[in-house]
């Protein structure tokens, strides 16, 4: 079942009225200025503990620099009419191999229609920047600004390898929940591959890391970064009851994202493939055995679109999707990213899951572009 998740960009004047501080020295909890335990019973320098608390602190003082809370006026529909509205989220100064200049990574939702003139970084040392340019992919929810290269003196941070990312990390989150600039989060890496998930009409390519790491409204845009200093994702969105953490949060990752930027830079556009096959929008147990399956591994095709590749390949209603090109697919979303990542023209093999028997089918994939609004109405 897909799970609506909550973008964590804020309306600029609405936080601070609702922040309020409390005090908890109540019932047996603690004031925020309580007094340190002595000496004797912290975790000394040379403990693994200690070291880990030295390592967070090293990796909040080297990349905070490098984190930006944004302001967008962005347009909006309202009864009808057009309006604006004030959002605000945070960015990661960055820099790319043979490009000049510094960039900012956020999340489209955060400055989605936005022009350059409407868009203003904060900077953590105080200065105020406007960006010279926007590209964005809201498939992606990926945006990057650029900020030219007579912009000078900023600090940046590294991009790691989300690939590389384990289950069980220790990962850090910074960005500006509720306007508060500059806060530091920590959690784990829960998992990887989250797909099962909706966040918005426009956004398809979903491939999530999820965190434990405290993350709210305003934080859309930050880093998620491993203890290495590195970023491995874009904080995008919550699972939340309430809109505020629950524990559950999730990131663009950086492969991805990096993948999505050089584009942008090198063509203003995303390339994109597609096959043209429609989805269940989940592939349950019980579909799986009634298909004559052992495990809800797959895509289920609810059927192909007249005049499309999947059409021209003889796709048909109630085929599973296990594999393009022998990659095992795990599910429609991860179905709908490796087509996309395809050149468009590319001669794929899929092997499907028909009338309980394998069987391949030789298809050749479309360009997204030239069809992405006909499947839009």
């Amino acid at each position: 079942m897909k799970r609506a998740l909550t973008p964590l960009f804020l309306g600029c004047c609405a936080f601070f009225g609702g922040l309020v501080a409390v005090g908890l020295s109540q019932r047996g909890l603690l004031p925020a200025f309580a007094q340190a335990p002595p000496a004797a019973e912290r975790p000394g320098r040379g403990t693994d503990l200690g070291k880990l608390s030295d390592r967070f602190e090293h990796v909040a003082r080297v990349a905070s620099p490098a984190v930006v809370a944004i302001e967008a006026i962005t347009p909006v529909l309202k009864g009808g009419k057009a309006r604006t509205t004030d959002d605000s989220g945070s960015g990661a100064l960055v820099r790319f191999p043979g490009r000049a200049g510094t960039f900012v990574l956020t999340n489209n939702h955060v400055i989605s229609g936005a022009a350059a003139r409407q868009i203003t970084l904060n900077l953590a040392d105080g200065r105020i920047l406007k960006p010279n340019r926007v590209w964005a992919d809201p498939e992606s929810d990926v945006a990057v600004l650029g900020l030219g290269e007579d912009v000078v003196g900023l600090a940046t941070m590294p991009l790691g390898d989300s690939d590389k990312a384990r289950v069980g990390q220790w990962v850090l989150a910074i960005g500006s929940p509720f306007g508060l600039n500059q806060t530091v989060t920590h959690g784990i890496l829960s998992a990887r591959g989250r797909g099962q998930v909706s966040l918005g009409s426009t956004i398809r390519i979903k491939d999530f890391l999820q965190t434990d790491a405290a993350i709210n409204p305003g934080s859309s845009g930050g880093p998620l970064l491993n203890l290495n200093g590195e970023m491995i994702g874009i904080n995008t969105a919550i699972a939340s009851p309430s809109g505020s953490n629950s524990g559950v949060a999730f990131s663009v990752p950086v492969n991805l994202v990096k993948q999505i930027a050089q584009q942008l830079l090198a063509h203003g556009k995303v390339q994109r493939a597609y096959l043209g096959v429609q989805l269940t929008s989940g592939f349950e147990t019980a579909d799986a055995l009634r298909l004559g399956l052992t495990r809800a591994q797959g895509a289920l095709v609810e059927g192909a679109h007249p005049d499309t590749p999947a059409a021209a390949a003889g796709f048909r209603r109630n085929d599973v999707i296990l594999a393009i090109d022998e990659v095992p697919v795990r599910n429609e979303n991860h179905f709908i990213n490796v087509i996309s990542e395809m050149a468009p023209g590319k001669r794929i093999k899929v092997r499907v899951w028909r009338e309980r028997k394998a069987i391949v089918l030789d298809a050749t994939v479309g360009d997204w572009s030239k069809v992405e609004e006909r499947f839009k109405r």
